[in-house]
Formats: C-alpha cells, structure tokens, sequence
C-alpha cells in the first residue's frame, strides 16, 4: 500500500492522463476510488442501485472534466467526492421535483402534463407534438411504457425496474430498443 502523499500524487498523475484520454489510468482511477464514493453515494441516496447510476454518471464527468483539477486546490480524492455529492444531491433534488409533480398532476387528473420540448428548448410546433406521439404511440407496449417512465414520468432505471418487477437490464434494453426505434421513425425531424 502506498503511503498517502505518494498515494495523492499518483492520483493527481492519473488524473492528468485522463485528462488525456487515457482509459488504463482512468480505470486505474476507477479501482482506487469506486469503493469510497460508492459508498458515499449510498449514504447520501439510501439506496444501492441509484448509488451505482450516481456513480457512474460521477465516472463519466470525470472522464470528461479531469483537466479542471487543480492539485494547488485539493487533494483528487477530495474532489471525486465534491463531485460525488454535488450529483447525489442533484438527483435528490430531481427526486423530490418528480415526487411533488406527479402528486400535483394525479391531484388535476391530467393524463398527459408533458409538452414535448425540442433540444433547442423551443416548444415543438402541432405536427412535431403529432408525430412524437404518434411515434410512442407505435412502440411496443413494455418498450412505451419503460421510455413513459423514464422520460415522461422522470423516473430513474432502478426506479422503473422496480415498478414493473423486472430486472434493470430488461428495463435498460427496452428503452434503448425503444429509442432506437423512435429516432428512426422520427428521423425526419432531426
């Protein structure tokens, strides 16, 4: 075991190749730190399986955004865990929003409370509302109601799973089946 200051800077080094592109250090990162901020993650969420999606989204930011770290202003560990609560936080914060949302709408009775919004964030125009309907419409029911859950219903994978009863990567295929077919189908208005 290395002693910690040596530990730090081969943390900070890894960090630098990642920040690379370099997959081994960032797998090397991934097995000295996936331990502490997995469990961190589970002691924010209370709950295992959202803890691992958290975690793994922490992964791919840092993927994305080691070259930000500064060694001057902390250690790596430090802040692989900032970043680590700052996204357990934000899916609380999503989790209590969905929660007071759809108490609201099964208040209202409103069947369907979600105007489709284009990645502009633009409203999109009667036909594209049409045809996005039309396209889910289409899907086969466990691949409809899966993607309803998840983007309609924002509700997370495990949270879906667990609602319908089955395994979280037949609820993970059914949603990347179904969105591959819906931008085939919508592949017009892309």
């Amino acid at each position: 075991m290395l002693d910690r200051p040596t530990s730090e800077q081969t943390q900070a080094e890894l960090l630098r190749r990642i920040a690379a592109q370099d997959r081994e250090a960032l797998a090397q990162f991934y097995d000295e730190m996936a331990g502490v901020l997995f469990s961190t993650a589970v002691r924010i969420l209370g709950d295992a399986l959202e803890a691992e999606e958290a975690v793994q989204d922490v992964f791919v930011q840092i993927w994305n955004k080691a070259a930000t770290f500064d060694f001057a202003l902390g250690l790596p560990l430090h802040w692989a865990l900032g970043i680590t609560r700052n996204r357990c936080v934000d899916r609380l914060r999503a989790r209590k929003r969905r929660s007071y949302l759809l108490r609201e709408l099964a208040e209202e009775g409103m069947v369907d409370p979600v105007t489709p919004v284009a990645e502009s964030g633009r409203a999109l125009s009667a036909d594209e509302s049409a045809a996005v309907r039309s396209a889910v419409g289409g899907l086969p029911r466990e691949q409809r109601q899966a993607i309803e859950m998840a983007f309609f219903g924002g509700m997370t994978h495990p949270e879906i799973a667990e609602a319908l009863h089955e395994p979280l990567g037949t609820i993970k295929a059914r949603i990347r089946r179904g969105m591959l077919k819906l931008r085939e189908n919508l592949q017009a208005y892309l």
